[in-house]
């Protein structure tokens, strides 16, 4: 008996720590537009006074010339008022090229870039699209950090968005 305690406390020492994790789909629909482009997408989590706690992406025109992109990342009002005039761009990590439409899947762990080490307590998921000859949208989900249990969570976009759904994992 006294041989297999230290065999558990090894193995148990062995095992990766269990942690948080936040899976996210976003999707941007097609639409039938004679003027298509694609939008603008920030994704970002906020503490209830309305304080960025993480950016978790933002998706724009990289590749224009003389980053010429970035000048339209203010017409995502929301983030841009809360965090994105205070960003360099492009961001390490965060930053991306505009997506096409359809679903795109994100996933963040507790602990690493850019989640970070999320403190406890009730937060906000903000979706928000802008799209150039297009409109604007924000989508939010609130959820409690850290999920104790598997969590489901969902939104509807109308026009610049469509289908958000946010997982939680403990």
């Amino acid at each position: 008996m006294r041989r297999l305690v230290p065999l558990a406390l090894c193995l148990a020492a062995t095992l990766p720590a269990a942690a948080a994790d936040l899976n996210l789909t976003v999707e941007i629909p097609a639409l039938k537009v004679a003027e298509y482009h694609r939008p603008y997408v920030a994704v970002w989590v906020e503490r209830d006074d309305h304080s960025v706690a993480a950016n978790l992406a933002v998706w724009y025109d990289m590749k224009k010339a003389d980053g010429e992109g970035s000048k339209w990342l203010k017409d995502m009002r929301q983030w841009w008022r809360r965090s994105g005039r205070d960003q360099t761009m492009p961001i390490d990590g965060v930053s991306g090229a505009t997506r096409p439409a359809g679903q795109h899947q994100l996933r963040f762990t507790d602990g690493k870039p850019p989640l970070g080490a999320l403190a406890p307590g009730h937060y906000e998921l903000v979706v928000e699209a802008a799209r150039e000859v297009g409109g604007r949208e924000a989508q939010r989900i609130a959820f409690d950090w850290p999920a104790k249990t598997p969590t489901h969570l969902s939104a509807k976009g109308s026009d610049e968005l469509g289908q958000i759904t946010l997982d939680l994992n403990p």
